[in-house]
């Protein structure tokens, strides 16, 4: 095989890892787990983030002696709890949270009672994010650039390994992708599902925006650096290793919050 190939192949396999961990530590990702409960094992997926409508807490329970309950309040606030019974559906225990102004937060527990025995499922309250729906061409080119993105910068750091190095066209993919999926198409995204175009500095701590324009901005240093000195490839090394570094921070991690008092 090739050396370019082979090059191609890994960064993939790198940009894929990258996209793996994002959507799992992300807040789409929901709060899985089992508990024990009588004498059978229940297994949960609490939801964590709700477009339109009201959220959908669902959870099979089987035994029909079996109830629950879900306890929720806005998040951050000095609200008193509010008790939701569950309503059976078939095998399925349900209730459903009420909708929230995009970016607004409830906090909520799911208790299960069988007799005289009561479970929480995953013990520390689970917190869901409301947003609005963003359209899906959108949504799409969006994730392609920051995904095409990615992969390119970890490609233009290995371009060290291959017979006759060729930075440039690499650096201004890289450039371009970014720009257009984190600095034209991030904010659209923003707006669509949080009411706001940028949330991170100076105006907001979502780590999002913020590590999106640090990653662009290494990237724009190390195109500047290579044009005036071709062999600076230590700073495309760096700009790539900055960029794994900040795609590496949990998606939405201080992320667009609604504050209700």
């Amino acid at each position: 095989m090739r050396r370019p190939v082979s090059l191609w192949i890994f960064a993939l396999i790198i940009t894929l890892a990258s996209a793996v961990y994002q959507r799992m530590t992300g807040p789409s990702y929901p709060s899985r787990g089992k508990v024990k409960l009588g004498a059978g094992e229940v297994s949960f997926k609490l939801p964590r983030t709700q477009g339109d409508g009201d959220a959908e807490v669902r959870v099979p329970v089987a035994d029909a002696a079996v109830t629950g309950q879900v306890v929720w309040k806005r998040y951050k606030t000095k609200d008193a709890w509010t008790t939701l019974p569950m309503m059976r559906e078939g095998g399925d225990l349900v209730a459903r949270l009420p909708h929230q102004p995009p970016a607004g937060k409830l906090m909520y527990r799911v208790v299960l009672q069988q007799e005289m025995e009561r479970v929480s499922l995953g013990g520390a309250p689970v917190v869901i994010r409301f947003k609005g729906e963003v359209p899906l061409p959108v949504l799409i080119v969006h994730v392609i650039c920051m995904f095409g993105g990615m992969l390119f910068s970890t490609r233009a750091a290995l371009e060290y390994f291959s017979p006759a190095p060729n930075y440039s066209w690499l650096i201004l993919v890289t450039v371009a992708l970014l720009s257009v999926g984190g600095l034209v198409l991030g904010p659209v995204v923003q707006k669509y599902a949080f009411d706001a175009y940028w949330t991170g500095w100076p105006f907001g701590t979502d780590l999002t925006d913020n590590k999106t324009a640090v990653a662009w901005l290494a990237w724009v240093i190390a195109w500047l650096k290579m044009r005036r000195n071709a062999g600076a490839w230590r700073w495309v090394v760096g700009a790539a290793v900055v960029t794994m570094v900040v795609f590496g921070i949990p998606h939405s991690a201080f992320g667009s919050e609604l504050k209700y008092e």
